[in-house]
């Protein structure tokens, strides 16, 4: 027994895989497997492929703002305004597409570009109030919560606004919001080529630093997981078709963004001097002061970042839905938050992976669209993903105390 136990720990160590990213893993696949068992004699199961292509979808935007939740997690802090912030730039880009000022259109692009950079503009605003005066985030981002969720409702007066723009609703993933079963395959066959190559190279990196490695046999395995993972996404994506037709729709749009915006996060916080200040701040913000890191000026940054990810969650949001409404993003920033702490971001800062935060926005979107699947009331929904809050934060706790241990 001791024997098999410990040839089992040596294969986990070789694998240097995160403990907590390997239990979303394994969470994830008893989830799924659970919802479609249960959903098995229904028309629409749990892994048909429309069903994971509209989850996909679901999850864009929770996924979108998630990998900026953590940066700002990480560093310490917290922001409660992300679901306001992308109610009001939602609202602003569909009034400049919908109501010209002066005679003058608005064109789409221009209606993005203005909506991104007044979302960065009201994170930076924020995180100068936390990182210059010292006043506390939660409370910053509490009065942003009230006083971009009323603004949405005060620029619009009250109404709700659309259609928006065919092109702009492109970027929200309905019709013609696909890019295709050929260049599905190009991004997968990309994607494919990237894990090889930073495979290898984080690899032959850390010999050239006397740091450990993976035995080849590790490194294959963890390659091979993942290159299998892109495929199958890649065939789920491809399978479910236009209606009528044999065309497949490919991945839809907003899922593209998300995962551009999460595999640059990823990149910036494992290879730039961004992340490794970010984490050096939420480790210890004294010793990274004393170290010659600017905190104030990266906490702006960081504040400026979540709130450009919001404004296009926010983007992805309205061209999805067609029209804004007052209510677009309400309490989303619950979502986000949870999805980040289900992910393994610890709220006392300093740990966290992009990756993980991901995963549980992966999860969450699985237990609400299995949920409904299966018809369970709005209150049974919501006291299952209260458990798993509650769940994940107890594990997490745990699996910090340990390795500190």
């Amino acid at each position: 027994m001791q024997r098999n136990r410990a040839g089992a720990e040596n294969v986990f160590q070789s694998l240097r895989v995160d403990g907590r990213i390997l239990t979303m893993l394994i969470v994830l696949i008893v989830v799924w497997t659970v919802f479609q068992l249960l959903t098995l004699n229904q028309p629409g199961q749990f892994l048909s492929p429309q069903n994971l292509w509209n989850l996909s979808v679901q999850t864009a935007v929770v996924g979108i703002m998630v990998g900026g939740m953590v940066l700002v997690i990480v560093t310490r802090q917290i922001d409660l305004s992300v679901g306001s912030v992308l109610g009001f730039t939602g609202m602003i880009m569909a009034l400049i597409q919908t109501v010209p000022p002066l005679g003058w259109g608005g064109h789409w692009l221009l209606a993005l570009l203005v909506g991104l950079a007044l979302g960065a503009l009201i994170g930076a605003f924020q995180g100068y109030w936390v990182a210059y005066w010292g006043v506390p985030a939660f409370v910053v981002t509490l009065a942003g919560l009230l006083i971009f969720r009323n603004a949405t409702f005060i620029v619009a007066s009250g109404r709700t606004i659309g259609p928006l723009n065919d092109s702009f609703k492109v970027l929200g993933g309905g019709l013609n919001g696909s890019i295709g079963e050929t260049w599905t395959w190009v991004v997968g066959g990309v994607v494919m080529l990237l894990i090889v190559y930073h495979s290898l190279s984080n690899r032959s990196r850390r010999q050239k630093n006397g740091l450990p490695v993976r035995p080849m046999w590790a490194e294959g395995v963890v390659m091979g997981f993942l290159l299998m993972l892109t495929l199958a996404f890649v065939l789920v994506m491809n399978a479910y078709t236009y209606p009528g037709t044999n065309i497949p729709r490919g991945i839809p749009v907003p899922v593209l963004i998300t995962l551009l915006v999460l595999f640059t996060l990823n990149w910036v916080t494992l290879n730039t001097r961004f992340g490794r200040y970010v984490f050096a701040i939420g480790g210890n913000p004294e010793a990274a002061l004393l170290a010659g890191i600017n905190v104030r000026r990266m906490l702006v940054w960081v504040f400026a970042l979540m709130g450009l990810l919001a404004a296009l969650a926010g983007a992805v949001q309205a061209a999805r839905l067609n029209f804004v409404t007052n209510s677009m993003g309400n309490l989303l920033e619950l979502d986000v938050i949870a999805a980040a702490v289900i992910g393994g971001t610890a709220l006392a800062g300093g740990s966290g992976t992009i990756v993980g935060a991901a995963m549980g926005a992966l999860l969450m979107s699985s237990l609400r669209g299995g949920m409904v699947l299966l018809g369970l009331p709005t209150e049974w929904q919501n006291v299952v993903l209260g458990a798993v809050l509650l769940a994940a934060v107890i594990w997490n706790t745990v699996y910090l105390r340990n390795q500190k241990s």
